[in-house]
């Protein structure tokens, strides 16, 4: 028993002399054209259409497409940040005609995004269709008949055996269908097919794209996001104007947003206390309490960075945390007229904080003339102390808190109507409460401790230390069927990389001396070493069915013996 090994290339199985359908549809891959169909407009629409419709052109488009979404993360976006994108302009005024031409501050909705994701999606679809079909018409038909020379394939191997070619075919049909091969009896042989799952797999791959790309569409069309930062003890309900900050997508619909509201309970924050990492977080929760629906029953629950709280197919993701000191105003007659606690906003890691307190309305001066206060405000979780360094925080943690204030009085601008930055304060309206001797009034104050306002104009204090947490409801409604494409795609991919669609075919006919030949041969859709292995395995399972027949033994004829002359007879 002898096996060969001459793979010749899968395209040279189609066009090997003798194979004719044996050789044919080992793959669902469409036949390239060289050129144009026919004359005319008809023979050129065909002709892109096909080119379109093309792996080539598929894959082409797919890294057009990755290229294309470069920008989008290189340059602010209009539809994620307004500010960002304004100060992008400013830093790179030579680029902004270009830029705005071009679309880059919306990639995602600019005309040559769209068209590169619509062709893509026009040539999968007209890509997979046609080899869906021909597939399925490959599951329906049946292993093709053995070729004339199977001696020409790429595996093969034969022997004699004493076994009837009925038995011998009988044992292969039985060992083929054991191994899960798709078996077909025809006169003298055994033909047998197996490794579907390549082209199913090479198909799923396929599709899954097409589902991802319309779960990205999906879930930019239909999309909400939006932040909100909550203090403690206080709570947020998801309607469209609790957010601090939202965006969504241009089929989204305001009314979309699931009910459900939440107030944050508490929130722990640890920080390695010393060693080279001194200062690093280590652990962030939030405690909340949250309710589904207008009447849901209240659920504690925490959330955590990467570990957020899933509700009625929404994400309350924790993003951040500070400080909001707890500050207090009375006028000139005593009165207190705001008390409240100011977020600040982190500018280092050790939360060295910056912000504005702003008494909008109730003020009266010593004259009785409404006024505003503005306060801007600088605040340390951990102060060096004084001659110790600047207003720097030397750590997280508030082991030592101290706020600096400036003070002002005027308009805030705030009834002009024009949005304002709440960490910020506009003074572009307002004077400088001066000291005695002239210089603008300033001091760093510690819990408890309050500033005296010149004249009698009134008193701020700083009562104490409230902490906020940032979160960032999402709503994607494509993620999860963009999970399951994805995960698809990778099962497609790796049923197309590692099954190997072949074909085996046993003959077992009569030689010219009665004795009964088999011949054993496979055929794959591409070159592997695993074809003749199997192929051996499989022939030597039968041959321990069909043995060998033993040489035949030659028949020599006897001489005959020297007769005696008579006379010499004894």
């Amino acid at each position: 028993m002898s096996t060969t090994d001459n793979a010749p290339s899968e395209a040279s199985h189609d066009s090997e002399p003798g194979l004719g359908a044996a050789g044919s549809q080992l793959s669902t891959a469409p036949v390239e054209d060289s050129g144009p169909v026919g004359i005319g407009v008809i023979g050129w629409a065909r002709w892109v259409w096909r080119q379109l419709t093309s792996m080539r052109v598929a894959l082409i488009l797919l890294f057009l497409l990755s290229l294309g979404a470069i920008p989008g993360s290189l340059i602010p976006q209009n539809s994620v940040d307004l500010m960002k994108v304004a100060e992008w302009k400013k830093q790179n005024p030579s680029w902004v005609t270009v830029a705005e031409k071009l679309q880059l501050f919306d990639v995602y909705t600019s005309f040559w995004f769209s068209a590169i994701y619509i062709l893509l999606f026009v040539s999968l679809i007209g890509c997979i269709l046609p080899r869906t079909w021909q597939f399925v018409g490959q599951l329906r038909g049946r292993p093709p008949a053995a070729p004339r020379r199977l001696d020409r394939l790429p595996a093969h191997t034969t022997w004699r055996t004493e076994k009837s070619p009925d038995e011998v075919l009988a044992h292969a049909k039985a060992l083929l269908g054991g191994r899960r091969f798709r078996t077909e009896a025809g006169t003298g042989h055994v033909a047998a097919e197996k490794g579907y799952l390549r082209e199913a797999g090479n198909l799923i791959f396929h599709i899954a794209l097409i589902v991802m790309l319309v779960a990205f569409a999906w879930g930019k069309l239909f999309m909400s996001e939006g932040g909100k930062l909550v203090l403690r003890g206080g709570g947020f309900s998801n309607t469209l104007t609790q957010y601090d900050d939202f965006k969504s997508g241009s089929m989204f619909d305001p009314d979309d947003l699931p009910p459900f509201s939440f107030t944050l309970d508490k929130f722990d924050a640890t920080f390695e206390e010393s060693g080279p990492q001194k200062g690093t977080p280590r652990d962030f929760k939030a405690y909340v309490t949250y309710s589904e629906g207008a009447h849901g029953k209240p659920t504690k629950a925490e959330i955590e960075v990467n570990k957020p709280l899933e509700i009625d197919g929404s994400k309350v993701y924790l993003l951040g945390h500070g400080y909001a000191p707890v500050m207090s105003v009375t006028d000139p007659t005593g009165k207190v007229i705001f008390r409240d606690a100011v977020p600040m906003l982190p500018q280092d890691a050790n939360l060295t904080s910056a912000g504005a307190i702003k008494v909008t309305d109730g003020y009266r001066n010593k004259n009785g003339e409404k006024e505003q206060l503005g306060f801007s405000a600088q605040f340390v979780p951990t102060f060096a102390g004084k001659g110790k360094g600047t207003m720097l925080s030397q750590f997280p943690a508030a082991n030592f808190p101290v706020i600096a204030l400036n003070a002002f009085h005027g308009s805030l601008g705030v009834d002009s109507g024009l949005p304002q930055n709440v960490y910020q304060l506009n003074t572009t309206k307002m004077q400088q409460f001066k000291k005695e001797n002239g210089d603008p009034l300033a001091k760093m104050l510690l819990p408890g401790e309050s500033m005296d306002l010149p004249d009698g104009a009134g008193t701020v204090k700083f009562e104490g230390i409230e902490r906020w947490a940032t979160f960032s409801v999402t709503h994607q409604p494509g993620s999860g069927l963009a999970l399951a494409g994805a995960i698809a795609a990778i099962a497609g991919l790796a049923g197309s990389l590692f099954i190997q669609r072949r074909r085996i075919w046993v003959r077992a006919v009569p030689g010219e001396d009665g004795v009964t030949v088999v011949e054993m041969a496979g055929l794959g859709r591409s070159e592997s070493a695993r074809l003749p292995q199997e192929l051996a395995d499989l022939a030597a399972t039968l041959h321990e069915q069909a043995p060998t027949a033993p040489p035949a033994e030659s028949a020599e004829p006897a001489e005959p013996a020297e007769e005696t002359p008579e006379g010499e007879r004894g």
